[in-house]
């Protein structure tokens, strides 16, 4: 067998991970740490603004792992995320395609679980969650995107009726709290941290690549 094709070969044997840029890098991490055979393709986190666009971009990038008429790259394509606010485009795509998806309605689920999440919604409904990947990214993904580095007087308009900020912290370092309390801070609102690791991540791949 020749180079090219035992690589070919063993891309075949793996799964192709579609996934929201905000879980594709903790997914990549688990996959080396337990030997996965998975490779990762991220798709933009900034999509979760515009959730009408989050089928349709999967779609396309499985059509390019999977191209019709070619040999298969992978054993299957699996769909790194939750609903995310599709309103179920993407279980319409997974049906029609016959792929499976992370359970839940949005990424927090997948690290502090659905019951956790909605007994802290209607514990305080002017909840703002944090993620690891959001309080790395905060000036980027949230501070930029909401434009409130040019209008800063924005923030109390967009977080009047927010009353305190949850950080799901999946490995909370000194420094990512640091820069989850100076987040919360420029929010104007209270930082909760919420220790929860990735176990419930993994559980969910370990059966989405089951």
């Amino acid at each position: 067998m020749s180079i090219e094709a035992a690589r070919g070969a063993a891309s075949a044997a793996k799964v192709a991970l579609v996934a929201c840029g905000a879980l594709a890098q903790p997914a990549a991490d688990l996959a080396r740490a337990r030997g996965w055979a998975l490779d990762v393709y991220p798709l933009p986190p900034l999509l979760h603004n515009q959730p009408q666009l989050i089928a349709g971009q999967v779609e396309r990038l499985v059509d390019e792992l999977m191209p019709t008429g070619e040999p298969a790259r992978y054993r299957r394509v699996a769909v790194g995320y939750a609903d995310c606010g599709t309103y179920g485009a993407l279980d319409e795509l997974c049906d029609r395609r016959g792929l499976r998806r992370l359970p839940g309605l949005h990424c927090y689920d997948l690290f502090a679980g659905a019951e956790t999440m909605a007994a802290t919604f209607a514990a305080e409904p002017g909840t703002y969650v944090l993620t690891d990947f959001l309080v790395a990214s905060f000036d980027r993904t949230i501070w930029r995107e909401l434009g409130l580095d040019r209008y800063p007087e924005l923030r109390d308009d967009y977080f009047a009726h927010y009353t305190r900020c949850v950080w799901l912290a999946q490995e909370p370092t000194p420094q990512l709290r640091a820069r989850a309390q100076e987040a919360a801070q420029r929010l104007g609102l209270p930082l909760q941290v919420v220790p929860t690791g990735t176990g419930r991540l993994e559980a969910a791949l370990t059966d989405l690549l089951d």
